[in-house]
């Protein structure tokens, strides 16, 4: 090739450039360096959803459920299905922008992926929301473990289709019938995950993903404040305990953000440690790294709980004040994973509220006089019996003192 010809190539090259990430784009591989981390926390374990892992080979036997699931749903409301595919090519080039990674499909290869995971989910909720699931298509599907884990696959970052795309082909196929809002079965389906009861009104979201992290910001959002390692830290559970600080559980508050100090006393929402909680955090952390780095609310509160936890004496602390249910079974594992969540994050600010917190917390276990207090506590006073034994020795102490005196001015 000559020089004109090499000249040609680069220009065409250089033409064909474009963004490889728009301001659509909600959708995203997780990093390398967290996926690596623990990658089967991000990726799906029995059902793909939207293009990222449509070619994993385990994941190939619900495709035949997928497509029973869809088929149902068709029938069900006497869908044309010349609508949905008219609908889903004229979204095709602003489905694609929503994600960060080429997509190396075909027109007609991701029509069909959409088509069919869509119907899946359209019935995979109403069965949900109806309760009805006698159908021959639900024999499978019903299995408990089947059914937790479809649910948890659907909270995955990676694993998304965009939500306007989903809201607006449900609405296109049940315009004229007086059922639920999709954004209502939405919420029905994952009603587990919505500790702060958040309702579906006026709710915008961009995917399930985006979905659950609104679960857990119900609590009044604090402005941000740039991070400065060498003030937002604080000791860990026991050493906090040790320094005087008291741990109480907050039953009242829905939102596991509501985290208050005050008058030496630490209030923490309960959380309750499961199979899933390292999935569901992971996901949520890796949705703000990649789209909200300067709202990171989940991502302060992971961190947090990184400072809490260091050791299973921490994990055992805040367990028996109630703070955390353990439903993992062995304390080193809960420490370990909360040692993990915030490793390889990039964490550019916190939020207002969590500054005050750690500076708080770090000037009250910065005076000397309230560890000496706890000291007194828990050496002389940390029991009934221990403290009266601790007032009767001062008190001979005392007498003997004034005996003592006595005696001198008796010999003057």
């Amino acid at each position: 090739m000559g020089e004109d010809g090499v000249v040609k190539a680069i220009r065409a090259m250089l033409e064909g450039a474009k963004v490889p990430v728009t301001e659509e784009c909600c959708i995203y591989k997780v990093p390398f360096d967290i996926r690596e981390l623990n990658e089967d926390a991000y990726t799906p374990k029995v059902v793909s959803i939207g293009p990222f892992h449509h070619n994993s080979p385990r994941l190939h036997n619900m495709e035949r459920h997928k497509l029973m699931y869809c088929k149902a749903f068709l029938e069900r409301y006497k869908i044309s299905l010349e609508s949905w595919v008219q609908y889903i090519e004229g979204v095709e080039h602003r489905f694609r922008s929503c994600y960060s990674e080429t997509l190396y499909f075909t027109k007609e290869e991701l029509v069909r992926i959409i088509f069919v995971d869509s119907g899946f989910i359209f019935e995979l909720f109403w069965c949900t929301f109806y309760n009805e699931w006698s159908g021959k298509n639900n024999t499978f599907l019903m299995k408990p473990w089947l059914t937790t884990n479809i649910r948890l696959d659907l909270l995955l970052l990676e694993n998304q289709l965009p939500f306007f795309l989903l809201q607006n082909l449900f609405n296109l196929s049940v315009a004229s019938t007086p059922i639920p809002s999709f954004l209502e079965l939405t919420f029905d389906y994952f009603i587990y995950y919505n500790r702060s009861r958040l309702a579906y009104s006026n709710v915008s979201i961009k995917h399930f993903t985006d979905l659950v992290r609104k679960f857990h910001l119900q609590y009044p959002l604090q402005t941000r404040i740039e991070a400065d390692e060498s003030i937002i830290h604080f000791p860990s559970a026991t050493e906090l305990s040790e320094a005087g600080v008291k741990f109480k559980v907050n039953l009242q508050s829905d939102c596991l953000l509501d985290l208050r100090f005050c008058g030496g006393v630490l209030e923490i929402p309960q959380l309750k440690v499961e199979d899933w909680t390292e999935r569901l955090f992971r996901n949520m952390v890796a949705l703000e790294q990649c789209h909200y780095p300067e709202e990171s609310y989940i991502t302060d509160y992971v961190a947090v709980l990184d400072f809490l936890v260091n050791t299973s004496r921490d994990v055992d602390l805040l367990v028996r004040k109630r703070v955390l249910v353990n439903w993992l079974g062995e304390s080193d594992s809960v420490a370990n994973m909360f040692n993990s969540l915030w490793k390889n994050i990039t964490h550019i600010n916190f939020s207002s509220q969590y500054f005050v917190l750690c500076r708080d917390l770090n000037a009250f276990c910065g005076n000397p006089l309230n560890k000496l207090q706890s000291t007194l506590r828990r050496d002389y006073c940390n029991t009934p019996w221990q403290t009266a034994v601790s007032i009767a020795g001062i008190l001979l102490l005392f007498l003997s003192l004034i005996e003592t005196v006595c005696s001198i001015f008796q010999t003057l």
